[in-house]
């Protein structure tokens, strides 16, 4: 008897210490935002390149299927015409801010040839 209302006192024991914990977090840096962008396009480019290994996979399984459905003699349905696998090459990761970089530079560069 004394376990059961030991129990709900440790529980909400806990449930206090952890308060702290559940204050609100600083807003993340400059350079954490942009490590999270650069994650982001990372996990995006894989779930392209996982598709498009599947994307292969399948059209292995297909051209099998037909392969051995012919050569059993049996008459094979005709494959569905699917997109073509698009490959979507190796990762390249353009943070936002350089590409507007160099255009911001070009002036500053061109006005201080016009001052000479």
């Amino acid at each position: 008897m004394m376990k059961r209302s030991i129990l709900p006192v440790a529980g909400l024991l806990a449930g206090l210490l952890a308060l702290p914990l559940a204050a609100k977090l600083p807003a993340p840096s400059d350079e954490a935002k942009a490590k999270a962008a650069e994650t982001a396009a990372k996990t995006a480019h894989g779930a392209k390149v996982d598709n498009y290994k599947l994307c292969l996979a399948m059209d292995r399984v297909a051209a099998g299927y037909q392969a051995a459905a012919k050569k059993a003699g049996k008459a094979a349905s005709a494959p569905t015409e699917t997109p073509a696998c698009a490959d979507p090459g190796p990762f390249v990761y353009t943070p936002a801010g350089a590409a507007s970089a160099p255009a911001v530079a070009a002036p500053a560069a061109s006005a201080a040839v016009a001052r000479k």
